[in-house]
Parts: structure tokens; C-alpha cells; sequence
């Protein structure tokens, strides 16, 4: 036997590494996509990333294989070629499996090198075996072998350790490059350290006939070189559609292009971590829904459309902008103080309140924003969030079209809406609610005629809680529906009880909300308390809001019909302050107006002198009865009774009290023959 000496073309070695170069920042890119994903979905890049993986490792050893010349012809075995295949796919599932614990310590990443070592060796000596030639024979030097194993581990191991590190992606592409670089020698050394430690025999006769002439199949080495990178290509295409076009998708707003929440959480957690100060702006557009409402979501999507494109010229002012939904936006600062985001918040609202040109309609609209600055008000997302968003409301509350800074005052106001949110669902249990009741007057006959249920929550530690306060956190929550079923209940049992053995019996009057003719339970309510108090039905009165009646006339009509069948009276609660509700008086079984204190507290003025007086007249036309609020001075009832107006309701003749109270101001009311008189009984 003769042992036959080769040697190495240069250009193909090369060739090799470069495949191995670029196998290796493949993985790197790969790794980043797999640690990034879930479910099937991450299956499937660590199903894809082991194939590319797997089949460029073996590539580059097939064409390292091809760059040693022997001089005699060589063939490849199929079945042995492919199980080679195998084994490296096989090993780079594992290495790519591994990267998946969040936590990997030294004894595993020993443990993944070494199986993953493990089957890279089997790669490379299987394909080595499936050399053939009928001439041909191949020894192994123990040592070497051994060596080359052991280089297969450390590369192993090395790979996984550039995997972990840059699976969150955050790593420069020099690095990424520096990293694919050393990998890409360490597969090398291990492949070529192997071929060392092979040795070719042949017979003298086969010795004798070698030429050296046998080129090297560039067919085949072009084949497999071209296929490789194909396979690298289109996985390299798959991730970068995958970050760029559905990345953008994702985190972007379809109708404006701005960046969107999940833009903004990924924006908190990588960009503003490191920044000393940023400012948050959140901007609110005001009465959006009014142009929606009248003009249709298409010319609202417009006017969306072009305060983002407003909004995305501030950015050059050290601002990101992002949209969150419907109406509102979300500008970001970094590096700015206070006084410099608040002129920002000028600017924004100057450029924001021009005119719009939209499919000929020329529209006005105003912002209101909420500012909250870091670390001033918060050190987390969650909290400047809240901030910012309690401060923008603060801004609607003043009036609009102005922005306002988070402060401490609102930040106490904030607690305690909290707190109360959180008692207000207990209280009903704790019996914390009481009903006080607030007498009317019919001076023409000077006697009372009913009187209006008024809630009152008496908190265990904030004490008698206004229901100007709690009353639209229970219409937030829910809550006002069985506050309502209560309410009604108690008073109708009350005005059952105080109208027994009474020659002239006295009404109540109970406040509706909006959120209970939303739920469609009105009826059930009314009746409910009424059978359960056995109140005669013209003795309930309920009061509702013009508010109510121009948010679904045909619903609230279809509702109120029913109850005012069995005698139930109804009445529109503080007439003048509202929404106009004149086209809808005549379709309402309405009995009574309420005209709102409003024009009590300004009776002075020849205006409202004169509102009063359309108010009554259009009642008396209408066939109903009208009951001014507010009444304080015997000037204000002078002017009401010479208005045509007899009954009243005001601090005048009672505040509000409770019901011990109103049972003696009821007694004593019956000897009174001069409302001036009753003053005397204010509780």
C-alpha cells in the first residue's frame, strides 16, 4: 500500500470559508428570531434556522472535502452523504434549542457544546466515509482525531455562547460580523484539523497510474456553493420582511403611518431608560366625536389624518409622536425640561386649532393636552401614563384648548378618586348610603307638594362625599345601576310611609342617570319598587336630564311609555342648562319642567328674566307644569309668581335633610300660612 499525498487549492478553502462566514451570521440573525418568537411560530424559525444552519455547516465541509486533491477519481455515497446531512441539521437544532431558556449556566452550555460537538464529528467523519473510490482507503491518526473532536466541542461551545449574547438583538452588526467571523475559523480549523487527521492509501499498481490530471469537479462545487447561498439568501429575505415590513405593521398606525402603542412600549423600554429627563404629552382632540357624528367616520378619519401630519412637523423639535386610538396622541420627549416642553405644548395646540380643508368642509378643531416629565411625576410607564392622561383631563375640565401640568394637587385628587372608586362598591353593603329629601313649594296654595330624593354617601374616612364627586364614578363603573334600584326602592318606602293618615298626599321625585336607560332596566327598577312598597304609581316621579333625551330620544320615549301607562309621572330635570331639547318636548310624555337654578342664580339679568318667561309660556302651552330650582330670596319668588310660576324648590324653603327631619318639617309645615315663614325650619 502507498499513501497518497494531496494538496489544497487555495480558491476553494477560501470559497469554504466564506460559506462558513456567512452560515455563521445567518445563525446569529436566526437566533434573534427564534428567542423573539412563540408557539408554532418559534417551531418554525428553529425548524428553518436548524436547516440553513445545519446544511451551510455541512456545505462548507463538503467543499473543504473537494478542495483536497488527490490525483485519483473520487465518488460520493448518497445514503452516507445525506446522513451526514442529518447530523449536522441535528446539531444545530440543538444548538438553537438551547438558546431558548431564558437562563443557561456554564454546566449546560458544556453539556449543549459537547452533544452539539458531538454531532458535527459524526457530520464530518460520515462525510468523509461516504468518499469512495475502488483504489482508495482511509486511516485515521487517533491523536488527531481526538484533537479534532475536541476543537468540534470548543466551537460548539463558542457558537452557544455568541447565540445567548446576541439573542436579544440589541448587539451593533460589527460585532455581529466580528462574531460570525471567529465562528466561521473555528468551523474551519475543526473541518481542516479533521482532514488532517486522515490518511489515503492505495495499491502500488493504482499508485503508478495516478496522473494528477483529475480536475476538480467544478460542476458539482458550483452546485452545491450556489444552492447553499440561495438557501442563506432566502432566509435572509424571510428576516428581513419579517423586521421591516411586518415589523412595521405592527408597530405602526395604518391610517396616519405614526408609530403606534406597541411602538410606544418598545419605545419606553429601549430608548428612554438611559435619558436624565423626557417630558410626555398627551393630546386629546376636543368635541372629535361631534365631527364624526355629523360629517361620518370617513371625513373623522381625515381630520385624524391631518393633525398627524401636523403633529409629525413637531418632531423635529425633539418630539415622537405616536397615536393610540381614535383621537388620541402621544408625543415623547428626551433631553428636554419643562419649560422647553411646554412651549412645545403651545406650538402643537396653535398648529392644531388652523383650519382644515377637508373634501370641502373647512373644520375647526382644539386639543387638550396633559403633561407629566420624568422623574417628577413618575418613574414608570405606567405611572407618567396615568399622569399625563389625569393632566389632560385636567386641561378639558378648565375648558379646553389649553395644556396642563401634572401636579400633587392632582395627583391627591387621583388617590382619592381611587379610594372612593374602590369603597364605592362596597357601600351599598355597608349601608353608607342615605336618601335626604328636599321639599317643593306651590306658594299659589303655600303648602308643600313632594319632595326630591337627593343621595348621600357618608364615607367611614373621607366623611359626607358630594354626589357631584361620586356619582360619575358610579356611572363609570356601573355602580349607578344598583345605587338606582336602591334608591328608588327606599324612596318610594318612604313616601309610602310619611302620606299615611296625610288628607293631601306629597309625591317623589328620583333622578334618573343615563347609564339606566342604557341598560334597559328602567322598567323592571321602577316597578320593582313600587310593588315592593306598595306606592301608588302617581306618587313616583322621575327626573331626567336633557342630556338623556338628546342621547336616543326613541329609546328613551320607547322606555318612559310604559311606566307613564301606569301612572307614573315624568319630569325634565334642569330645563335651559343643557342641550336643547324643544323638538322632543312634544314626544316625551313629560308633566313637568324644572327650570334650572342657573336662571335663579342670575335672575337679575333681563336675559335670563326673559329665558324664564319663554320657559313658562312654551310649559303652559305645552300643557305642563313648571317648578323653578334654586329659589333663595323672596326678590327671586316675587319675580316667579308675577312669571306665571307657583311652584318652587330651593334652600329658601328647605335644604336638603333627612328623613327624621323631613318628618318634622312636614308637621310643622302644616301650621306654617306664609312661605317667609319657613325659614325657620332650614335644617
Amino acid at each position: 500500500m502507498v499513501t497518497l499525498h494531496g494538496e489544497y487549492n487555495g480558491w476553494v478553502i477560501l470559497l469554504s470559508f466564506i460559506i462558513a462566514l456567512f452560515v455563521s451570521y445567518s445563525a446569529l440573525n436566526l437566533v434573534y428570531k427564534i428567542s423573539h418568537s412563540k408557539g408554532k411560530v418559534q417551531l418554525g424559525w428553529t425548524l428553518a434556522g436548524a436547516f440553513v444552519m445545519g446544511s451551510g455547516v455541512w456545505t462548507m465541509h463538503f467543499i473543504g472535502m473537494m478542495a483536497f486533491h488527490i490525483g485519483i477519481p473520487i465518488t460520493y455515497d448518497v445514503p452516507i452523504t445525506l446522513l451526514s446531512i442529518m447530523a449536522s441539521i441535528g446539531a444545530s437544532y440543538v444548538a438553537f434549542y438551547l438558546t431558548l431558556a431564558k437562563e443557561i449556566n456554564r454546566l449546560k452550555l458544556l453539556f449543549g457544546g459537547f452533544v452539539m460537538g458531538a454531532g458535527i464529528v459524526a457530520m464530518h467523519y460520515t462525510g468523509m466515509a461516504s468518499m469512495h473510490s475502488p483504489t482508495m482507503s482511509i486511516q485515521y491518526n487517533p491523536h488527531m482525531w481526538i484533537l479534532s473532536a475536541v476543537i468540534a466541542v470548543i466551537t460548539s461551545c463558542a457558537a452557544l455562547y455568541f447565540f445567548i449574547n446576541f439573542r436579544d438583538g440589541s448587539r451593533a452588526a460589527w460585532s455581529k460580523w466580528a462574531a460570525a467571523a471567529l465562528m466561521g475559523l473555528a468551523v474551519c480549523g475543526m473541518h481542516y484539523t479533521g482532514m488532517g487527521a486522515a490518511s489515503f492509501w492505495c495499491g502500488e499498481i493504482a499508485a503508478n497510474a495516478i496522473t494528477g490530471d483529475i480536475p476538480i469537479n467544478q460542476f458539482l462545487l458550483i452546485s452545491v456553493t450556489l444552492v447553499t447561498l440561495l438557501i442563506m439568501l432566502v432566509t435572509w429575505i424571510a428576516i428581513y420582511l419579517d423586521r421591516t415590513v411586518l415589523e412595521r405593521m405592527a408597530y405602526s398606525d395604518p391610517l396616519t403611518g405614526l408609530a403606534n402603542r406597541h411602538a410606544m412600549n418598545r419605545y419606553f423600554n429601549s430608548r428612554l431608560d438611559s435619558a436624565r429627563s423626557y417630558g410626555l404629552l398627551f393630546l386629546d382632540l376636543d368635541q372629535f366625536k361631534i365631527i364624526n357624528d355629523t360629517l361620518g367616520h370617513d371625513v373623522g378619519d381625515l381630520l385624524v389624518e391631518a393633525v398627524a401630519k401636523r403633529l409629525r412637523s413637531h418632531e423635529n423639535e425633539g418630539a415622537q409622536t405616536f397615536r393610540l386610538g381614535g383621537d388620541e396622541f402621544l408625543l415623547m420627549t428626551k433631553g428636554m425640561d419643562q419649560s422647553e416642553v411646554e412651549q412645545l405644548a403651545t406650538n402643537i395646540l396653535e398648529d392644531i386649532r388652523k383650519p382644515y380643508l377637508l373634501e370641502d368642509n373647512e373644520l375647526y378643531i382644539t386639543g387638550s393636552i396633559g403633561i407629566s416629565m420624568f422623574p417628577e411625576h413618575g418613574k414608570d410607564r405606567s405611572s407618567l401614563l396615568i399622569a399625563a392622561d389625569t393632566a389632560m383631563y385636567q386641561a378639558k375640565h378648565r375648558g379646553k384648548n389649553q395644556y396642563c401640568l401634572y401636579n400633587k394637587q392632582m395627583e391627591r385628587e387621583l388617590l382619592r378618586r381611587m379610594e372612593l372608586e374602590k369603597d364605592l362598591r362596597m357601600a351599598l353593603a355597608k349601608d353608607q348610603f342615605v336618601v335626604h329629601y328636599q321639599p317643593k313649594w306651590d306658594a299659589s296654595s303655600n303648602r308643600p307638594i313632594g319632595v326630591e330624593a337627593l343621595l348621600r354617601w357618608n364615607h367611614p374616612g373621607f366623611g359626607r362625599v358630594s354626589p357631584d364627586e361620586f356619582i360619575p364614578i358610579a356611572e363609570e363603573t356601573g355602580m349607578i345601576l344598583p345605587i338606582t334600584r336602591w334608591v328608588l326602592g327606599q324612596a318610594c318606602r318612604d313616601c309610602f310611609e310619611w302620606n299615611e293618615g296625610r288628607e293631601v298626599p306629597l309625591s317623589v321625585s328620583v333622578n334618573m342617570s343615563v347609564s339606566v336607560f342604557d341598560s334597559k332596566n328602567l322598567e323592571d327598577m321602577v316597578v320593582s319598587a313600587l310593588l315592593h312598597s306598595s306606592l301608588d304609581a302617581k306618587l313616583l316621579e322621575l327626573e331626567i336630564t336633557e342630556t338623556i333625551v338628546m342621547h336616543n330620544v326613541e329609546d328613551v320615549v320607547e322606555q318612559l311609555k310604559p311606566l307613564r301607562e301606569r301612572g307614573v309621572l315624568i319630569s325634565m330635570d334642569d330645563f335651559g342648562a343643557g342641550y336643547s331639547a324643544l323638538g322632543s318636548l312634544d314626544l316625551i310624555p313629560f308633566q313637568t319642567l324644572k327650570i334650572d337654578k342657573l336662571y335663579m342664580q342670575q335672575s337679575e339679568s333681563p336675559s335670563k328674566r326673559a329665558i324664564v318667561h319663554t320657559i313658562i309660556m312654551l310649559a303652559k302651552q305645552l300643557n305642563l307644569d313648571v317648578i323653578a330650582e334654586g329659589v333663595e330670596n323672596e326678590q327671586q319668588i316675587a319675580f316667579l309668581q308675577s312669571a306665571g310660576c307657583s311652584m318652587m324648590q330651593g334652600f329658601y324653603f328647605s335644604k336638603p335633610m333627612a328623613r327624621a327631619d323631613l318628618d318634622l318639617w312636614l308637621q310643622q309645615s302644616m301650621f306654617v300660612s306664609h312661605p317667609q315663614t319657613s325659614q325657620s325650619m332650614l335644617v
